[in-house]
């Protein structure tokens, strides 16, 4: 295969997969080659695209940075990817980059989409670096403070890595709850408590939702303290979900806030670029233990066939890594 040919990863229906050759253009001067060494699925997210569950009104505004085609399908959506600069500005050729971009064996993007890893940070990890970034966002969005009484409900990848995050702030007590106890093992080796539903801790000062569930989110209302808020990272698609509010909720004065990784967190919006949030997340990957993440693996030809089963039923997946030979 020549430098200007690619295969790309399209979900050409909702439920189905297929590889398809694309043609690259030749780089300007302030782009780059990029051959993919690795690409992550986010199953949340991806699993309601592939299903064709992104409502109407989110077309858009659901849109990756470097998708092609529209929802429902056909459409090129992903945005985890590793690789290799191998043309374009000379600055970068050798260098190991991160990119928003989908699943594709090679690409052409502008120099400003790609970011060179920091030392320290492998390429095989880096796949976490989208998932980390809207973690930080989560933690922003939650205004965790020091001495918190902090749980986070969800232990996929979303909410292992904001709970991560939130245990790294000085005298914050954080718990990690969900319903499957396979979980408790990822949870330990990140330093994290684990907890089932029915042993979770209330009372707590910031609660932070990522199961995906309405039962999820039930709890997490049920968690909160007096007047503190609940941070809602799952994104339901075209699902609608029915929410009890005629108890605590208006006794304890409690705010349901969502966070989006779309737009970067109020209180740092005025100084943070969504560079300089992406530049941060990358430095944090550093931590050898965050690859306890990443407990699935598949080859790049194989995704079609990979990809009912994470969208689906793989509940014990949490980050699958794809590989490009």
């Amino acid at each position: 295969m020549t430098i200007n040919h690619a295969i790309a990863y399209w979900i050409a229906a909702p439920g189905h997969g297929e590889l398809r050759p694309e043609t690259l253009p030749e780089p300007a001067v302030d782009e780059v080659i990029v051959q993919t060494l690795y690409s992550g699925v986010s199953r949340g997210t991806e699993s309601l695209v592939f299903n064709g569950a992104v409502p109407a009104s989110e077309w858009q505004r659901m849109r990756a940075p470097f998708q092609c085609g529209d929802f429902p399908a056909p459409v090129k959506y992903g945005y985890a990817n590793v690789g290799r600069v191998i043309g374009g500005a000379p600055g970068l050729i050798d260098r190991t980059v991160f990119c928003l971009y989908p699943h594709q064996t090679r690409y052409v993007v502008p120099v400003s989409a790609v970011h060179v890893l920091p030392a320290g940070v492998p390429a095989e990890r880096a796949v976490l670096a989208a998932n980390l970034e809207t973690a930080v966002n989560a933690i922003w969005d939650a205004q965790v403070s020091p001495g918190d009484e902090v749980r986070v409900i969800g232990a996929g990848s979303i909410g292992l890595l904001t709970a991560w995050l939130a245990s790294r702030i000085a005298g914050c007590s954080v718990q990690l709850i969900d319903k499957q106890t396979q979980r408790a093992q990822v949870a330990q080796q990140l330093g994290l408590d684990f907890a089932l539903p029915a042993a979770a801790r209330g009372q707590a000062d910031v609660v932070i939702h990522a199961s995906g569930s309405p039962e999820g989110l039930a709890l997490a209302i049920s968690l909160a303290g007096f007047e503190a808020c609940i941070t809602e990272l799952s994104w339901y698609g075209n699902r609608t979900v029915n929410l009890e509010l005629g108890g605590a909720f208006h006794s304890q004065r409690l705010t349901l806030r969502a966070s989006q990784v779309g737009t970067v967190a109020g209180p740092q919006r005025p100084r943070w670029s969504h560079a300089r949030r992406l530049a941060l997340a990358l430095t944090l990957l550093r931590d050898p233990a965050l690859d306890a993440l990443i407990n699935s693996s598949g080859r790049f030809t194989d995704l079609p066939a990979d990809m009912p089963r994470l969208a689906q039923g793989a509940g014990d997946v949490i980050m699958h890594r794809v590989n490009y030979d």
